[in-house]
């Protein structure tokens, strides 16, 4: 017991030390339903040179059933185009049916890996039903698509089909990664390779599938003239525990050094089929694993927006819904649900100067419903650099700096086991997103384990018996302690949980010297500490 407190007492020394106070904001979101929008999630974007937006792959059904039979039909696959000029509130379509086989395949599959570089949008890899094989498949397809020009034909509804490019590459045959541009080089990080039908009982189960993780970084150039491409250069950094990781979050960050790189958050799924709390940094010289810091909330791959505060040196990257192996509760308390919920809470994950790190969720704002999963955050980007949007250079009024588009609305939290279909479905409505500097009201609750056993008590001061009401993640035994200013454990008591939820026990401190105490309480995966004055 001792060991704990002394480590939850350093912890709480070394949070206190930011080197400069960032900048104070707020986040705001208005709805925009635009008529033609359509309903897609998981799927690829680009932008033109007058900023409208190019929607590619995807599905539009909602989430995927478990039945084989049922699961990723080729008749949800989004099979078009989009263009959408979100100022001008129009959208315009055509069919992907035109191209080639292969481009035609690739091209309809979700969970694409895409960067767009200049005015040209690189898609890699992709998972689908392909007509070709007939079974489901990752592409092994870098496909390049010239935006500027598709979004003109799409418009004047003249010939799309000179505007895509496309090459067979093994190396790239990924579903559900993450692909990044830093200095010229593609970093792909993570996802999968899955061939054949989903089936939740296993690869050996039915006609069975191959899934084999990535567990990589893989990095690569892309040479392209406007004709002809190829990849050139290409190397891998392996890890098959902390890269072992999917349909998850990656950002581009500013690490307190002033090196420019990209964050793995959280992802899905760790070798206990639950998701990854911990993060991975990613830099040109390799990447480190981060230990020390538990990312609560969108486990599962959203909309999310990196903000860079150059005065104070502090990232900020905000989460918009998705799903979570947590959640919030009505009373605050952060809540495990190992069903992995769909969740409706804006979140923002802090790195300060000093590199220390927190997790808030904002409690003035939210998503209005149970959707963000498999949905994209489209910058405005004339407050952006790189991917990053420069918080500095906002103005002090509320400030229009991105959309969330698309992804999966869902009825309720819990759905995966009950689903038919009619559960949940591709969201058309597009959120826009606000800065506002000026806001009086910007509650965030940092989220640690305090938030997820959410200890209270009382009284406070305390004569005699000290009440503690908290929550109760699992079954079993809950260990509490008491230390003096000290250090010293001077009482302790084990206390059983018979089921999760709100729980009480009463600790005997008459006997106790006058003064301040703290109290920890620990189940041996999750700790909550606070003080209190015994008169």
């Amino acid at each position: 017991m001792k060991k704990i407190y002394v480590s939850l007492l350093t912890l709480s020394v070394s949070l206190g030390l930011y080197a400069q106070t960032p900048e104070d904001f707020g986040i705001e979101i208005e709805p925009l339903t635009i008529s033609g929008a359509p309903g897609v999630h998981s799927y690829s974007y680009g932008l033109t040179n007058d900023d409208k937006w190019v929607i590619i792959g995807g599905r539009v059904d909602g989430l995927h059933q478990r039945q084989p039979f049922a699961s990723f039909l080729a008749q949800d696959n989004n099979k078009m185009v989009y263009v959408v000029d979100p100022i001008a509130e129009q959208v315009w379509s055509s069919d992907l049916s035109v191209l080639s086989t292969p481009l035609f395949e690739q091209l309809q599959s979700t969970n694409q890996n895409f960067q767009q570089r200049d005015s040209m949008l690189y898609i890699i890899g992709g998972y689908g039903f392909s007509p070709t094989v007939n079974d489901h498949m990752t592409y092994p397809n870098l496909t390049a698509v010239s935006l500027n020009e598709l979004a003109d034909a799409v418009i004047n509804q003249t010939s799309i089909v000179p505007y895509f490019r496309q090459i067979v590459d093994t190396n790239l045959k990924v579903t559900g990664g993450q692909l990044s541009l830093l200095d010229g080089t593609f970093y792909l990080v993570g996802g999968q390779l899955f061939d054949g039908a989903y089936n939740p009982m296993g690869p050996d189960h039915g006609p069975g599938f191959v899934q084999k993780y990535a567990n990589a970084i893989r990095t690569f150039q892309i040479n392209d003239d406007g004709t002809n491409l190829s990849v050139t250069n290409y190397q891998t950094q392996v890890d098959t525990i902390n890269l072992h990781r999917r349909d998850y979050n990656m950002t581009m960050q500013v690490f307190p050094d002033g090196t420019r790189g990209y964050t793995a958050w959280s992802g899905v799924f760790d070798y206990n089929d639950a998701p990854y709390l911990n993060c991975v940094d990613i830099t040109p010289t390799g990447y480190t694993v981060n230990n020390n810091f538990n990312q609560y909330l969108s486990q599962y791959h959203s909309a999310k927006m990196p903000v860079w505060d150059v005065n104070a040196n502090a990232m900020h990257t905000f989460f918009f819904g998705g799903m979570s192996q947590f959640k919030i509760d009505s009373t605050g308390a952060l809540v495990e649900d190992t069903d992995v919920p769909f969740v409706n809470t804006i979140s923002k994950i802090t790195r300060f100067s000093d590199g220390s790190m927190t997790e808030n969720y904002l409690g003035y704002v939210q998503m209005p419903a149970l959707v963000g999963a498999g949905s994209e955050f489209v910058p405005v980007r004339s407050y952006y650099d790189e991917e990053m949007l420069l918080i500095n250079n906002v103005p002090t009024t509320k400030t229009l700096v991105g959309y969330v588009f698309g992804g999966i609305h869902s009825s309720d939290e819990n759905i995966f086991f009950v689903n038919d279909g009619s559960q949940s479905w591709a969201s058309n409505v597009i959120f826009k997103v606000y800065i506002n500097k000026g806001m009086a009201d910007v509650t965030e609750n940092e989220l640690s384990d305090h938030s997820i056993l959410n200890m209270k008590i009382y009284p406070n001061p305390v004569d005699n018996q000290l009440n503690l009401k908290f929550h109760g993640t699992k079954q079993g035994d809950y260990e509490i302690g008491i230390v003096d200013m000290n250090g010293k454990v001077v009482k302790t008591k084990t206390f059983s949980v018979s089921a999760p939820g709100t729980n009480e026990a009463k600790m005997n401190v008459s006997k106790l010297s006058k003064g301040t105490y703290t109290i920890t309480i620990t189940n041996g995966v999750h700790t909550d500490h606070t003080t209190f004055i015994k008169q």
